[in-house]
């Protein structure tokens, strides 16, 4: 095989590889994935094709003893300035339609329930939504997750139910901690005495790693958590038979 076949061969493999899409487990990360994806469907193309105007020019000119400075082109200037405007305003959009999404931008518990700020200072205050809703509170070094409606509480695990929009109210003890699900796309800071709002929707069931990503003290590399996500029946079954005490996760 020759070199330069070797050479496309690589280069093929690794376009494949960059548009290969692996679907997503949840709709936070769906959304991420996404635009990423458009914004490369974008980037691609005009990447290759500076790069071969570039290959080009230094073919061509490479033994240029009489270089000339290039010749004015209106039209050409325009055009250029004119795509550019128009994938500057494609990006733009993109993002936006993305950054607006409940799913990936938080919202505070003041925002939600419209009222003046510090008016929320206990869960008992938490606006009403139409998701499933649990309580996440972050301390030095570990997660308290509570379920008010049920009178649950776990230690270090999550439990949501699979297929179901879930509403997390993030708060904080101590310091700023943030609760980072890298499989679900899920990142948002802990802040202390605030409630803010982290909504996600997995498509599957099973075991996600859960970590703190904000330095927090001695004990910050050992805060971690796992989030189970079960069938919606066995998360109400879960939730009936664990009433009312200190409960441990359900296997996924």
């Amino acid at each position: 095989m020759s070199r330069r076949v070797t050479v496309a061969t690589a280069v093929l493999g690794l376009l494949c590889a960059l548009t290969g899409r692996v679907a997503a487990q949840s709709e936070n990360r769906d959304l991420i994935e996404g635009l990423e994806f458009q914004l490369l469907y974008v980037a691609l193309p005009l990447s290759l094709f500076v790069l071969m105007i570039l290959v080009y020019a230094t073919v061509k000119f490479h033994d240029n003893d009489d270089p000339q400075p290039t010749a004015e082109d209106p039209a050409l200037e325009i055009t250029w300035t004119a795509a550019t405007a128009i994938i500057l305003l494609f990006v733009g959009i993109a993002g936006y339609s993305v950054l607006v999404s409940p799913y990936v931008s938080p919202s505070q518990a003041t925002d939600v329930a419209g009222g003046e700020q510090g008016a929320v200072e206990s869960i008992d205050d938490l606006p009403e939504t139409d998701d499933e809703e649990l309580v996440v509170r972050a301390y030095q070094w570990g997660w308290e997750v509570t379920y008010p409606e049920h009178n649950v509480t776990t230690e270090d695990e999550i439990v949501i139910p699979a297929d179901e929009d879930v509403t997390i109210w993030l708060t904080s003890d101590d310091v700023v901690h943030s609760l980072f699900v890298s499989d679900l796309g899920v990142k948002q800071d802990a802040f202390p005495q605030e409630y803010t709002r982290l909504r996600t929707n997995v498509y599957e069931t099973g075991q996600y790693d859960a970590d703190c990503t904000e330095f927090c003290g001695a004990g910050h590399s050992r805060m971690d958590a796992d989030v189970i996500v079960v069938e919606p029946d066995a998360y109400e079954s879960w939730l009936e038979d664990n009433e009312g005490s200190q409960a441990t996760a359900p296997d996924g």
